[in-house]
């Protein structure tokens, strides 16, 4: 632990509720008075994932997007250093100008809370670490980070990591840190690794397929060599909500999205309609703008955005989800599925802490967790957010006390006694 330097010309009123602090000399000094004075902070960026965990009931707000810009960027490296508060779409633009990209796709929450066109922070999307379609290809986000800095409960300057992705040089804290959802360090710098835009995408899409085929054309797309970078499944009752000028075909969509040059792509394509006997399906080839469309359609949870519906998502073995599936009609959701079967998005009418129980040992039971994304205040105040086991919980209260003793940063957020 270090401290940071005090030099800075600031003038803190800790009378506030609300701190919006510019540099990492005012982070420190409000986590040491509410540490001193043991007054629980609610950390925040642009508060598009505030609603995910339960509501908190804190004395003082750190909210971090003031706290923002790039510090450092080396595209022939394969970096970049943001402040924590630097808006996803700022280190997006950025990338792109030099055919770059976050490769693990942060899910865009804004529709589904109605935020507008904001996606939030890079230090919101780390500490929550959800990610999108090419998670099975390129790992999590969590596999994204190279290092961080930030700031314990106690007010000491935490470090890890570093500019290089390979680092070998004790616990990498990066990976703990992040899905701790603001409970163990107050993030202030965070480096990533970048990878390269492809110049070529396609997507296939095999129409009207039931689910147990469109699994199973996933799984068989993933394990081929043919090297797909995202694997989706849409029911037919989602279909109107893609509209494209080559998507003729009614029914469900079951998705294979291809990446590369654009001869390596053809290639593909053509491997994976012959591999999976595709050639007398109803099939629809979209092009690079199509597929952008698309892939950013299901970055965004489109199909989720259009009521007040309750919304839930659940992880578990490709070999699972379908038995899941069926396990689960009587509760008459909607559901789309990503991660080429690991992944399951569900929706809702109506929600109820009984309810929610059910789902999750039925989920349990085929070896998966799920988290309760989107419900409203009462059923999220008497419910668990999220999923974990005895001895995991135990584990993360001692991690907890090593970090933040008092508990002041967002206690409560995801699990109560954390």
């Amino acid at each position: 632990m270090e401290e940071t330097n005090q030099n800075s010309q600031t003038s803190l009123d800790f009378n506030v509720e609300k701190f919006e602090p510019k540099d990492e000399s005012e982070i420190q000094q409000i986590i040491k008075y509410c540490f001193k004075k043991n007054l629980p902070i609610e950390i925040v960026g642009s508060q598009t994932k505030q609603g995910i965990g339960k509501k908190l009931q804190c004395a003082k707000t750190l909210k971090m997007s003031k706290y923002s810009g790039i510090i450092d960027y080396k595209p022939e490296e394969l970096y970049i250093t943001v402040k924590a508060g630097t808006p996803i779409k700022t280190i997006q633009e950025e990338l792109k100008k030099n055919n770059q990209h976050l490769a693990f796709e942060p899910i865009n929450f804004s529709k589904i809370f109605k935020t507008e066109s904001n996606e939030g922070t890079i230090g919101g999307t780390l500490a929550c670490n959800f990610s999108g379609s090419r998670r099975f290809k390129v790992g999590s986000a969590r596999d994204h980070i190279l290092g961080f800095k930030g700031f314990n409960g106690k007010g000491e300057k935490v470090k890890s990591g570093g500019t290089v992705v390979k680092n070998v040089t004790g616990y990498d804290l990066s990976k703990l840190i992040t899905g701790s959802f603001g409970t163990l360090v107050a993030l202030s710098e965070i480096t990533l690794k970048v990878l390269p835009l492809e110049p070529e995408t396609k997507t296939i899409i095999v129409s009207g397929l039931p689910l147990e085929h469109g699994l199973t054309i996933m799984g068989a797309a993933i394990s081929s060599s043919n090297d797909p970078s995202g694997a989706i499944h849409y029911p037919g009752n989602f279909r109107n909500n893609f509209v494209f000028n080559d998507l003729t075909h009614p029914g469900s969509i079951t998705a294979i999205r291809v990446e590369g040059t654009k001869i390596s792509v053809e290639q593909r394509i053509e491997n994976l309609k012959q591999d999976l006997s595709l050639k007398d399906k109803k099939l629809t080839i979209l092009d690079r703008i199509q597929s952008e469309i698309f892939w950013e359609d299901s970055r965004s949870l489109k199909v989720l955005s259009t009521n007040e519906n309750n919304i839930l998502r659940a992880v578990v073995p490709p070999s699972e989800t379908l038995n899941l599936i069926n396990r689960i009609k009587t509760f008459h959701p909607n559901y789309f599925i990503d991660w080429g079967g690991s992944l399951i998005w569900i929706e809702l009418d109506y929600l109820s802490t009984q309810k929610i129980d059910q789902l999750r040992q039925r989920i349990l039971s085929a070896n998966g967790y799920i988290t309760l994304i989107k419900s409203k205040e009462s059923v999220k105040s008497s419910s668990e957010i999220f999923t974990i086991d005895p001895i995991k919980f135990k584990i993360s209260q001692d991690i907890k006390k090593s970090f933040d003793p008092r508990r002041i940063f967002n206690p409560g957020k995801m699990y109560t006694g954390i």
